[in-house]
C-alpha cells in the first residue's frame, strides 16, 4: 500500500492577508480519506482553479490548499477494487481542487464514485486537454442538440469563445455543421478562432447594453460561457424556439432581464452544471470526444506547462488574458 509516499504538489498558503503559490513536498498520508488513491500525471487550467489559488472563500474555505478541479493519472490504491489498481482514469468536478486537495499534486484520494474510466484511445493528456472545460462545452451542445437544434435553423452564437469553454464549442459546434458566430472581446483571436471553424467572429459590442426588450432575432441558438448583461441581451436576439445553454458567469451571477423572449419567441434557458452531475453523464460526453466529437484542432492546439509556470498562467485568467487549453504536466 502507498500509504506513505512523498510527492510534490502546487500548493496555495495565506501570508500576511495574501494568497501564494509554490511548489512543496507533501505526503500521501495526508491526504484526505477516501476510497482511491491516484497517481495525477495531468491535470488543467481552469477559471476556478484561478480563483482558488487567489483566496476566493466561495471556491475554498480552507488554507493552505493544492488547487486543481481535473485530475487525469493510474489509481495505485482502490480499497474498492472499482476502479481496479492499475486502471486509468479521469476525475473531474464534484469536490476536487475546491476543498479537497485537487489536481496540481501528482496524488489525490478521492471517493471511488468520483472516478472515471479513461476512453479508449485516450491517454491523461488528452483528457486534460478536454477536462472541466472540454466537459461543459460538450454538456452545452448535447443540451442544444437534445432541444431540436440543427444546423439549417441559423447561426449559432459562443460568447467568451476564445475561453478555454468557448472555443471547444466553436471547433465541436462547427464540426457538427453549424455556422457558428464567434463572441470575442479578444480581436487578436480572431484567426484562431475562424481556424477552430467560427464563420464569423464578432466583438462584444453586438451584445452591448440596449434599453428595448428585444431585438431582431440573429442567432438561432447559442453557447453562453459569461453569463451577466451579456447573456440578457443575447437572449433578446435568439429566433422563436431557439435555445440558449448557459454555463458561466464571469461577466457577473446576476441575469437582468424580462420574460418576454420566454413568452413571445418561445425561447429556452437552458442551465448547465458539470460538477454534480451523475458519473454516467461524463462518461458519456467523454467517450463521445473520444470518437465522434473528437476536436482534432483543440487537441493539436492545446499547451502544457509544468508547476513552475502555474501562478503566471492562473494570474492570465483572472485578467482575462487566457485562451485556448492549458494542460498541467506534472512530469515538466
Amino acid at each position: 500500500m502507498t500509504t506513505n509516499t512523498e510527492f510534490q504538489a502546487w500548493r496555495v498558503e495565506e501570508r500576511d492577508g495574501e494568497y501564494v503559490g509554490g511548489t512543496q513536498t507533501l505526503n500521501t498520508a495526508d491526504l484526505p480519506e477516501g476510497e482511491v488513491l491516484i497517481r495525477v500525471s495531468h491535470s488543467s487550467l481552469n477559471y476556478k482553479d484561478a480563483l482558488s489559488a487567489s483566496g476566493n472563500k466561495g471556491v475554498t474555505r480552507k488554507f493552505p490548499h493544492t488547487p486543481g478541479i481535473d485530475a487525469a493519472g493510474e489509481v495505485v490504491e482502490s480499497s474498492t477494487g472499482t476502479p481496479a489498481v492499475g486502471q486509468p482514469v479521469i476525475v473531474t468536478g464534484y469536490d476536487l481542487g475546491m476543498n479537497t486537495d485537487g489536481g496540481f499534486g501528482e496524488y489525490i484520494r478521492v471517493p471511488s464514485a468520483w472516478c472515471v474510466p479513461m476512453p479508449t484511445g485516450w491517454n491523461a493528456r488528452t483528457a486534460m486537454i478536454y477536462g472541466t472545460a472540454g466537459l461543459t462545452a460538450g454538456l452545452c451542445v448535447q443540451k442544444l442538440l437534445t432541444m431540436g437544434a440543427k444546423p439549417d435553423q441559423g447561426k449559432v452564437a459562443v460568447t467568451g469563445a476564445s475561453g478555454a469553454v468557448g472555443s471547444v464549442a466553436v471547433e465541436l459546434l462547427s464540426k457538427l455543421g453549424f455556422d457558428v458566430v464567434a463572441i470575442s472581446g479578444k480581436a487578436s483571436h480572431a484567426d484562431e478562432l475562424k481556424a477552430l471553424g467560427a464563420s464569423e467572429v464578432v466583438g462584444r459590442d453586438v451584445l452591448a447594453a440596449d434599453k428595448k426588450p428585444l431585438l431582431k432575432p440573429g442567432f438561432a441558438n447559442a453557447v453562453d460561457t459569461v453569463g451577466g448583461d451579456p447573456l440578457a441581451e443575447l437572449l433578446k436576439q435568439i429566433q422563436p424556439s431557439g435555445s440558449v445553454s448557459c454555463c458561466g458567469l464571469v461577466a457577473g451571477p446576476g441575469l437582468q432581464t424580462t420574460v418576454l423572449p420566454f413568452i413571445l419567441r418561445g425561447v429556452n434557458l437552458l442551465g448547465v452544471d458539470s460538477v454534480e452531475i451523475p458519473l454516467e453523464a461524463k462518461e458519456g460526453v467523454w467517450k463521445k470526444f473520444a470518437s465522434d466529437w473528437v476536436c482534432s484542432k483543440t487537441e493539436a492546439a492545446a499547451k502544457d506547462i509544468g508547476r513552475d509556470d502555474l501562478d503566471s498562467a492562473l494570474k492570465a485568467f483572472l485578467k482575462g488574458e487566457s485562451s485556448g487549453k492549458i494542460v498541467l504536466d506534472h512530469s515538466r
